[in-house]
């Protein structure tokens, strides 16, 4: 891959990590229930999903998935039956007054569990990298090396953006947490976000 090239897939990618979705919403909400050190482990989630989308169009699966109608549906409506869950858990949760600093450790393999899944269960990644990824390969050259590049540029930008952006932004809601009417805000504007972006990827075609 030449730096030109890049560079392209550099900016796209960062353009890509910065549009606001179910993967920005969770990390966000991570942030502020578990701490920004914390929220790492919802991301990491999220970027093994990322991979996992990657492969399969590598593999060309992703071409049998952007072909069946009925299959994409499927995956399409369990995801978004999905974010609705967690959105209306997130919305009814009991809010309990913080002190300062004080915060619920969720362990770690559930936020990990939860960031795989919520970008898992999204089928629009794998049509959209179906588009994006035969953008910046070359197939005279070697596949194997350019998905690699491809990947771990991605992932990389996606880390940055979404632990020094979007949890790093989560923190200054962060005393909100200390009230409990705060808190109980905070709960049902996340889950009305997860259920919203649920909502649209079932609508949207």
């Amino acid at each position: 891959m030449s730096w030109s090239l890049w560079f392209t897939l550099v900016a796209a990618g960062a353009l890509i990590s910065f549009t606001p979705g179910a993967g920005a919403i969770n990390t966000m909400a991570n942030s502020l229930g578990s701490g920004w050190t914390r929220s790492i482990w919802g991301i990491l989630g999220q970027q093994v999903a990322l991979l996992a989308h990657i492969a399969v169009v590598a593999a060309g699966v992703g071409v049998l998935v952007a072909g069946s109608p009925l299959l994409f549906n499927v995956i399409r409506y369990a995801g978004a039956a999905y974010l609705v869950f967690l959105g209306v858990r997130q919305y009814r949760s009991r809010a309990a007054a913080a002190r300062v600093g004080e915060l619920r450790r969720e362990p770690a393999w559930s936020m990990f569990r939860r960031g795989l899944l919520v970008n898992l269960t999204n089928p629009k990644a794998v049509v959209f990298f179906l588009a994006f990824t035969p953008q910046f390969i070359r197939p005279e050259q070697p596949l194997l090396t350019q998905y690699a590049v491809l990947a771990a540029t991605v992932v990389v930008i996606d880390v940055v953006v979404m632990w020094f952006f979007f949890a790093a932004a989560a923190r200054g809601l962060g005393r909100l947490t200390q009230r409990e009417s705060g808190q109980r805000t905070l709960n049902r504007v996340f889950g009305g976000l997860f259920v919203g972006v649920g909502v649209l990827l079932a609508a949207v075609h």
